[in-house]
């Protein structure tokens, strides 16, 4: 119990740094996706979306090696696939244990369903869709994953429609389009692994701003194109980057 208390209070504390001060409900739901589920923010099984939680594949694979599942099984539906059109379909299997008949999942992914960040990988993500369901199955987890997520996946700079008031200079991420920034940036963050702290100051220094809540939406929407962009190209170039960041705060301290 003292161990899950710890972890709760741990995952709050970052909940607060990534998305701010969290609703009654949403605590509710952490104390439980804790409690039960052990999940952890820090390591990047959850994520909090609109409000909502999700759990990522990694929480999901973390999950079953600590309820000791016995092996994951994945077969590409051939019959149901289009390669030209890049439409994937997966089926995956997840077996609890030697004499477990199994919990089946199916996950589908094409052009129209994926994130523009990870375009050209439609097969890899309908796999993971795949083996998510399935093991959401398996362990009972109710929450949706966000590899599953459709609304991630729209475009990051719909056109305006008529009628529709634009949004805000300030609304980094806190308007109502089909694209957030606030969530495009979480997304990067747990994809490439990258610490939450360092990227906030490389945000604030990128924008020139002491926060990054204070910059424009459009400065925030530059940055983000600019880190997904580093990350792709160079991962390790990138983490020296932040790192450098960390080091400058600990001289200042």
């Amino acid at each position: 119990m003292k161990r899950n208390t710890a972890s709760f209070r741990s995952n709050v504390k970052l909940v607060r740094q990534l998305w701010g001060e969290p609703s009654h409900v949403a605590l509710r739901g952490l104390r439980e996706l804790t409690d039960r589920y052990s999940l952890s923010v820090g390591a990047g099984d959850l994520q909090f979306l609109d409000g909502r939680w999700y759990v990522t594949h990694a929480g999901l694979l973390r999950t079953a090696q600590r309820r000791r599942c016995h092996g994951i099984q994945t077969s590409l539906q051939k019959d149901v696939s289009d390669p030209i059109a890049g439409r994937w379909v997966f089926k995956a299997t997840v077996f609890k244990t030697s004499n477990s008949r199994g919990f089946v999942g199916y996950g589908d992914a094409d052009p129209s369903n994926v994130s523009p960040l990870v375009r050209g990988a439609e097969m890899r993500i309908a796999e993971t869709r795949a083996v998510n369901r399935a093991l959401r199955k398996a362990y009972g987890i109710g929450l949706c994953s966000v590899e599953e997520l459709g609304y991630l996946s729209a475009p990051a700079d719909p056109s305006p429609k008529k009628g529709v008031a634009p949004t805000p200079p300030n609304g980094n991420g806190c308007g109502n389009g089909q694209s957030r920034l606030r969530d495009r940036l979480c997304l990067l963050i747990r994809q490439h692994q990258l610490d939450p702290a360092l990227v906030k100051r490389y945000a604030a220094d990128f924008c020139g701003t002491r926060e990054i809540r204070d910059a424009s939406r459009d400065l925030v929407e530059s940055f983000v194109t600019t880190l997904a962009d580093e990350a792709s190209k160079n991962r390790g170039a990138l983490i020296c980057k932040l790192n450098s960041y960390g080091q400058a705060e600990a001289v200042k301290s």
